[in-house]
C-alpha cells in the first residue's frame, strides 16, 4: 500500500521560497505519475503541477509557471516541488498525489489520483 507524506511547508514572506517534499513508502514510486495540488480555505482543490513516471513530462497551472518546479528522485522515492517568488495567494495546504499508470510519459492535473498525502501548510505573509 503506497503511502505519501508531505513536508517542507511553513511560513514565508512574499517573494520567498520553499522546497516541498513528498516521500513515498510501501511501493516503488516509479510506478506512478505524481501530482501536486493545493487547497486554500473556502476554495476548491486546485491542480498545481504534475510529473510523469519518467520525469520527462511536467505540467503546471498557468498561475505558477516560471515560479514552481516539480522534480522527482525515484531512487529516493521522493518528489519535490520547489516554490519560488511566493505570493500571498499561494497560501494553501499542498498535497501530493500518486496515480498508478502503465504510461511512462504522461501526467494530468485531475483528481483521478489513487493515493493522497495529508498535506503540508504553506503560508505566505509578511
Amino acid at each position: 500500500q503506497l503511502q505519501l507524506v508531505e513536508s517542507g511547508g511553513g511560513l514565508v514572506q512574499p517573494g520567498g521560497s520553499l522546497r516541498l517534499s513528498c516521500a513515498a513508502s510501501g511501493s516503488p514510486l516509479d510506478f506512478y505519475a505524481i501530482g501536486w495540488f493545493r487547497q486554500a480555505p473556502g476554495k476548491e482543490r486546485e491542480g498545481v503541477s504534475c510529473i510523469s513516471r519518467s520525469g520527462a513530462i511536467t505540467n503546471y497551472v498557468d498561475s505558477v509557471k516560471g515560479r514552481f518546479t516539480i522534480s522527482r528522485d525515484n531512487a529516493k522515492n521522493t518528489v519535490y516541488l520547489q516554490i519560488n517568488s511566493l505570493k500571498p495567494e499561494d497560501s494553501a495546504v499542498y498535497y501530493c498525489a500518486a496515480l498508478r499508470t502503465p504510461l511512462f510519459n504522461i501526467c494530468v492535473l485531475s483528481h483521478l489520483y489513487n493515493y493522497w498525502g495529508q498535506g503540508t501548510q504553506v503560508t505566505v505573509s509578511s
